[in-house]
């Protein structure tokens, strides 16, 4: 039989539905790129404080990373924001991701690699704010539309579970979420990478420098 598919979306209404008036908790989001927290952050800091934890082992070569960390932080530092957003940055260990992505190089994008980076970065979030004593935790990934939602959340949920932090459901990409971050992004004067990050989804982008 046919399960329906859950709507994260609307688990995260119900969310923001329940907190107490008055209340802010805590949320230690996970961010890829300032393009992708840009909606992510102008909807979420509404009812939440926000820690922005930029772990990204997996983006080649260095200096896209590090270009990457800058615009980030310009583009926290310049949002107008109803509550505090800070910034945290991971360790940038490069074989953190090779380690992980072993066995699965040839793999096109989109598949098992891509789930087992998900969970090297979530896992790496959600200890870090069981750590600080956040209250939840996610990831702004969920924006793209070429990243796995129910992965995520699957993957999401099951930490929250291991770790005791809430996983805060999300699909960002729902309700023009990325269409706004296009246009954010335009409005900030972002840097938009062509390609999501790692070193074999840059060679799929530019075959012709095999």
């Amino acid at each position: 039989m046919c399960m329906n598919k859950r709507n994260y979306q609307k688990e995260l209404d119900r969310e923001i539905e329940s907190l107490e008036e008055g209340q802010v908790p805590s949320l230690f989001l996970h961010s890829c790129c300032a393009p992708c927290s840009s909606y992510v952050l102008e909807y979420l800091s509404r009812y939440f404080s926000i820690t922005v934890f930029y772990y990204n082992p997996n983006i080649y070569p260095a200096a896209e990373y590090h270009a990457r960390v800058e615009e980030q932080k310009r583009f926290i530092k310049e949002l107008p924001a109803e509550h505090p957003i800070s910034f945290l940055e991971g360790d940038y260990i490069p074989q953190e991701f090779y380690d992980c992505a072993r066995g699965m190089e040839h793999l096109p994008e989109g598949g098992e690699r891509c789930f087992a980076c998900y969970r090297l970065r979530l896992e790496k979030a959600v200890r870090e704010a069981k750590k600080r004593g956040y209250d939840y935790f996610a990831t702004t990934l969920s924006i793209s539309p070429l990243k796995n939602a129910e992965k995520l959340n699957e993957i999401g949920e099951e930490l929250a579970a291991s770790y005791g932090v809430r996983w805060l459901p999300n699909d960002f990409k729902k309700r023009n979420g990325y269409k706004r971050s296009t246009e954010l992004s335009r409005e900030y004067g972002l840097y938009r990478q062509d390609y999501c990050g790692c070193i074999y989804s840059w060679k799929e982008r530019h075959p012709e420098t095999l």
